[in-house]
């Protein structure tokens, strides 16, 4: 570590990893509420996050957990299709407490062009939400319902069905065949959007 009297300590939360102060406070600087975007090896977690003087406020909060609880989600909960319909509830959810507009954050996660915070994104969008995105980083409509292991299950189970069985073991043992993922994708969203679409007549009428 340097020792120069010029040389200053990191904040603990930049030393962890944690917060990027520079891209924090021009967030904070835009006085909008931010669409806070983590990831963990299990799941997706997006929030609406607002920022006062006493420190952030949570406005509304959900993970792709919920997607199995109350959605009858039978796929991963940490793959691009939970990420994207977390991302739907989240802009439902927002819509709901009167926010129509949040800017990204994504904390020190990579902008990789495509990625899962970028499905998040993509399904607040389609909710309704309105976030400050270019379109071209934004997964296809393939990538999101899944079409891409829908594939590869069909490919396995025709050229080597013991290693199809050992790939998609978690997929079977929840009761879904992974050759059948697009149109479980599909119903699962029909019931969230069928859900808050309801929500949003009623608040509105």
């Amino acid at each position: 570590m340097a020792r120069n009297g010029r040389y200053k300590v990191p904040f603990r939360r930049r030393r962890l990893g944690l917060t990027n102060y520079y891209k924090r406070r021009k967030m904070i600087l835009s006085g909008k509420p931010r669409l806070v975007i983590r990831k963990t090896l299990k799941y997706i977690i997006a929030q609406i996050v607002k920022a006062k003087p006493e420190g952030d406020e949570t406005i509304v909060g959900t993970s792709s957990k919920i997607l199995a609880k109350k959605y009858g989600w039978l796929g991963d909960c940490s793959n691009t299709a939970a990420a994207y319909l977390t991302g739907l509830i989240i802009g439902y959810k927002a819509r709901l407490k009167g926010i129509e507009e949040a800017i990204p954050d994504i904390g020190l996660h990579r902008p990789t062009k495509g990625s899962k915070v970028f499905a998040v994104i993509k399904g607040a969008l389609d909710a309704g939400l309105k976030v400050p995105c270019s379109p071209e980083v934004l997964p296809s409509e393939d990538r999101i319902s899944g079409k891409h292991i829908e594939d590869y299950a069909k490919y396995l189970l025709e050229k080597d069905p013991s290693l199809y069985e050992r790939q998609f073991s978690q997929y079977l043992k929840r009761g879904l065949r992974p050759e059948n993922i697009v149109s479980h994708f599909i119903e699962v969203k029909s019931k969230i959007v069928s859900k808050y679409e309801s929500l949003l007549s009623k608040k509105n009428s």
